[in-house]
């Protein structure tokens, strides 16, 4: 495993982290998904065994702060860094941090937490921070030895990630970037920014939520193979990542023990500033293709969900793009034949505007469900 040295801080950390937010699922006898907590379990333990040693979870993450607490019991929590995540968007008052604190730290079977967050930040609840002085909670928070270092989870635009960056004395932060994503977001230029600030960047969304490496339309894979390198689309993806100097921590949210393993032997040798002009040439061209084909950049993160109409919002969006990346008949069958049939299909949505609130990637949800049932259902 690689490692690489926490900017201001004196640790090393592994340069790949592993995501807890899906780990892998399961039905009941009853249809029912869930986590599948003995397997969920068993890939944390051998996370840990093949030298990662960053680990990111959140409150919103069902049930994954105490999956990873019971596989970490009994030796592994001393071996490894902790992040979580305080669920800023349901903090309505400043005694709701202690709370929902206290509850991590029982779930995680710890005393304390090595990186605690101020998840999802954006216009709406940076004002939230600011008005509840949830900063000073992070400071009282660390004097009581509770957490050890303080960071934000951001999706907004690259002024106001500048803004929070210079507002606090911030240990780290998290931002999503991914090939496809440059100048999404805070983008490069906000990896750049942070880590001239001496402030640890860790990644997430680096496959855009499965898209860059999974189910790869056929001629993005004759893309990558005609470069004459014989990589996976998932390793490809990872490296333009592990290229940036300044990306600290990459998380990967594996969901089966064959990701896992991939994921290991990847950042075992994907180092900065390794990618020749070559390589560089052939990311733009696949970048061009998938500009073709990705209707709705949803990453399937679920915060829109449940929606009180039934719509299931994620599950729309990925056929709708899928439908674009290869033959869309079979998509729009199975969109028919199982959403229209069960009521989770755009048709259901009144327009509440839950799900835009929601949304970290600032999706206009409403008027994409439309678009998306018009193609699926003409």
């Amino acid at each position: 495993m690689q490692y690489i040295k926490f900017p201001k801080l004196n640790i090393k950390v592994s340069r790949f982290g592993m995501g807890c937010m899906r780990l892998p699922r399961k039905k009941t006898s009853v249809g029912k998904s869930i986590t599948d907590e003995p397997e969920s379990i068993k890939m944390i333990q051998y996370a840990v065994e093949n030298g990662v040693n960053y680990f990111d979870t959140a409150y919103f993450y069902k049930d994954s702060e105490a999956i990873l607490g019971k596989a970490l019991n009994g030796g592994l929590r001393e071996k490894v860094f902790i992040a979580t995540k305080s669920p800023v968007r349901i903090v309505e008052k400043p005694e709701d941090f202690d709370i929902y604190l206290d509850e991590g730290l029982r779930k995680l079977q710890t005393g304390y937490i090595d990186f605690y967050l101020l998840h999802g930040l954006d216009s709406n609840s940076w004002e939230k921070v600011k008005k509840l002085k949830l900063l000073d909670k992070l400071d009282i928070a660390k004097k009581e030895g509770k957490i050890k270092y303080t960071g934000f989870s951001f999706h907004d635009n690259l002024e106001l990630f500048k803004e929070i960056t210079d507002s606090y004395s911030w240990d780290m932060c998290q931002i999503q970037l991914n090939f496809m994503g440059e100048y999404y977001q805070a983008g490069v230029k906000g990896l750049k920014y942070a880590a001239s600030k001496d402030i640890g960047v860790v990644i997430m969304e680096p496959l855009f939520g499965g898209f860059l490496g999974e189910n790869v339309p056929q001629d993005i894979v004759e893309k990558w193979d005609n470069s004459g390198i014989k990589r996976t689309p998932a390793e490809w993806a990872f490296r333009w990542i592990a290229n940036f100097q300044e990306a600290t921590v990459i998380l990967s949210g594996v969901s089966t023990m064959e990701q896992l393993k991939e994921d290991i032997k990847i950042f075992g040798n994907a180092f900065p500033n390794s990618t020749p002009e070559k390589e560089t040439q052939t990311f733009e061209e696949v970048k061009k293709l998938y500009e073709r084909k990705i209707k709705v950049r949803c990453t399937g993160c679920s915060y829109c969900t449940p929606c009180p109409s039934g719509v299931n919002i994620p599950g729309v969006f990925w056929h709708y793009n899928r439908a674009f990346m290869s033959d869309p008949e079979p998509w729009k069958e199975r969109y028919k034949s199982f959403f229209c049939n069960y009521k989770m299909d755009a048709s259901q949505c009144n327009e509440c505007g839950q799900c835009e609130k929601a949304c970290p990637q600032h999706i206009t949800v409403i008027d994409k469900l439309k678009e998306a049932h018009k193609y699926l259902m003409p």
